[in-house]
C-alpha cells in the first residue's frame, strides 16, 4: 500500500543517532529553528511532535536541518498545500532513491522497490500487484475481513486487561498478509516480525546488524521459493506472490529488487492498519462524545475511520529527492537535496482543517487527509485498509458498550512509523 502500502525503509547502525537538541522535556517554542530535528524518534514516542509541527508551520513552514550525522542534511515541509504541490510533482521531485530520510536498508546495498522508483517503471510494477487490492478482490475479501473480525473479537477476555495491539490489531492484519500473499496460514507471524525487522533499527528490537540481515536473507529465501514456484501457474491467482511472479514488468525480479518490493507490500499491509487500529481505540475512550456518535449512527463509521487515520498518520512522512534547484516558499533548495513531506503535519494544519488537534469523527472534509498521499504514489491498498477498520468498528459495536483503555500507550520510537506497541484495554460487554 503505498504510503500505507509502500513503507519500508528506515535507520539501521546498531548505534543510532539522537538528537541533542530535539528532546521530548525541551520545549518546542524555545530552541533555535536550527537546531529543530524532526526525524527524532522519541519526540513521536513522547506524542511531542505536534508542537514542533505547529511552530514550524506558522513560523518556518520549509525548514532546513544539517546536524544529523546519521541522514544529512534535509528539508522539511510541515504545511498541507506545499505537501500535497511537492507529493503531486514526480517529475521535479522523485522517489528515488529512497521513500525514507535513511538511505540504506541492506548494508551498502539498497533494495529497490517501486514507491521508490519514479514513472514508467513505478507505474508498470504497481499495476502488476494492484488487482490484489482493488475493488473486484475487495467484494471477495469483504466477508472474509468479517469473519476473521468476529472470531477474534469474540475470544476476547471480558473484565481483565489485554494489549489490544496483540490480541486484535496485529492477529487481524497478520491474517490480511497471509491472504494478500497467500502465504501459509500457521507460519503467518513471520511476516508481522519481518515487517518489524524492516521499520525498527536494530538496537530497539534488541537484535544486532547482523541479526537483522540474517532474518532478512531468511525473508528473501522464504519468498523466492514462492516465487519460483508460482511462476507459469495458470489459475490467475490474485496474491501478491503470483502477480508478481507472472507480471512481464516484474517476473525476471531476483534478488535485492524481489526482497525490495515484498519488503514494501509486506510492511505497507501492516502498518497503516495495525497502527490505526489500535490509535482508533484509543482516541475513541479519550472522546466519548465522539464515539457516542458511531453508537447512535452507524453511518458515519467510514467517516470515523477517516478520522482515526488523519488524527494518527500511521507514517509521519515521505522523503522525495529534488531533481533540480527550485524555489519553495523563498527557500533554495538544490538538486539531489532531501525533502521530507511530514504528513503528520500537513494532517493538522489549522489552514485546511480547523481544529485540527481535536479528534472529530464528522468534520467535513476529513476524506482529504493526507496520510495515503497524493499523486502516482497514493496508497493502492487504501480501500482494504479502510474496509478492514470499518469493519472492526461495525462488529465493536454490536458486542461492546465500550473498550476502556488502561494507562497510556506504549509507543515506538520512530520518526517515520507511528505506532503503538502495547495498548492495555478492558472490553465492557453490551448489556
Amino acid at each position: 500500500m503505498e504510503t500505507a502500502m509502500e513503507q519500508t525503509e528506515a535507520g539501521n547502525a546498531e548505534e543510532f543517532y539522537r538528537s541533542p537538541t530535539t528532546t521530548p522535556d525541551a520545549d518546542p517554542w524555545a530552541l533555535a529553528l536550527e537546531d529543530i530535528d524532526l526525524a527524532t524518534g522519541s519526540i513521536f514516542q513522547a506524542q511531542k511532535h505536534h508542537e514542533y509541527f505547529k511552530r514550524l508551520r506558522q513560523e518556518n513552514p520549509v525548514h532546513y536541518h544539517d546536524k544529523n550525522p546519521d541522514i544529512g542534511p534535509y528539508w522539511s515541509l510541515t504545511r498541507y498545500e506545499d505537501i500535497m504541490a511537492v507529493d503531486s510533482d514526480f517529475q521535479r521531485f522523485s522517489s528515488e532513491p529512497s521513500i525514507a530520510l535513511f538511505d540504506e536498508i541492506l548494508g551498502e546495498q539498497r533494495a529497490p522497490m517501486f514507491i521508490a522508483m519514479d514513472p514508467p517503471t513505478h507505474d508498470e510494477q504497481r499495476a502488476a500487484v494492484s488487482p490484489a487490492v482493488g475493488p473486484v478482490r475487495l467484494k471477495d475479501l469483504d466477508q472474509l475481513i468479517r469473519s476473521r473480525t468476529v472470531e477474534v473479537l469474540d475470544e476476547l477476555p471480558i473484565g481483565t486487561p489485554f494489549n489490544w495491539v496483540d490480541k486484535v490489531s496485529i492477529e487481524l492484519t497478520t491474517r490480511m498478509l497471509a491472504t494478500l500473499f497467500d502465504y501459509p496460514f500457521e507460519e503467518r507471524s513471520k511476516l508481522t516480525f519481518w515487517s518489524d525487522v524492516i521499520t525498527t533499527p536494530p538496537i530497539l528490537m534488541g537484535i544486532s546488524d547482523e541479526d537483522r540481515l540474517n532474518h532478512l536473507a531468511e525473508c528473501l529465501l522464504t519468498f523466492t521459493a514462492l516465487f519460483k514456484e508460482r511462476q507459469g501457474e495458470s489459475n490467475n491467482s490474485q496474491d501478491f506472490i503470483s502477480l508478481l511472479a507472472n507480471n512481464p514488468a516484474t517476473a525476471n525480479m531476483e534478488g535485492v529488487e524481489l526482497l525490495g518490493n515484498l519488503m514494501l507490500l509486506i510492511v505497507g499491509g501492516n502498518d497503516t492498519t495495525r497502527n490505526s487500529m489500535s490509535a482508533g481505540v484509543h482516541f475513541m475512550h479519550e472522546n466519548p462524545d465522539e464515539f457516542q456518535k458511531i453508537k447512535d449512527d452507524e453511518a458515519l463509521i467510514p467517516s470515523a475511520v477517516s478520522e482515526i487515520i488523519r488524527y494518527q498518520t500511521p507514517l509521519s512522512y515521505m522523503r522525495r529527492t529534488a531533481n533540480e534547484d527550485v524555489e519553495i516558499r523563498g527557500k533554495q533548495i538544490k538538486k539531489g537535496d532531501k525533502i521530507a513531506m511530514w504528513y503528520a503535519s500537513g494532517n493538522r494544519d489549522e489552514a485546511f482543517f480547523p481544529d485540527a488537534d481535536k479528534f472529530i469523527i464528522d468534520r467535513p472534509n476529513v476524506r482529504r487527509h493526507m496520510a495515503f498521499g497524493f499523486g502516482v504514489h497514493r496508497c493502492m491498498g487504501n480501500r482494504v485498509a479502510e474496509a478492514q477498520l470499518r469493519i472492526v468498528w461495525e462488529e465493536i459495536l454490536k458486542r461492546f458498550d465500550r473498550l476502556e483503555v488502561v494507562g497510556e500507550p506504549e509507543r515506538v520510537e520512530h520518526s517515520f512509523v507511528h505506532g503503538i506497541k502495547d495498548l492495555q484495554v478492558i472490553a465492557h460487554p453490551k448489556t
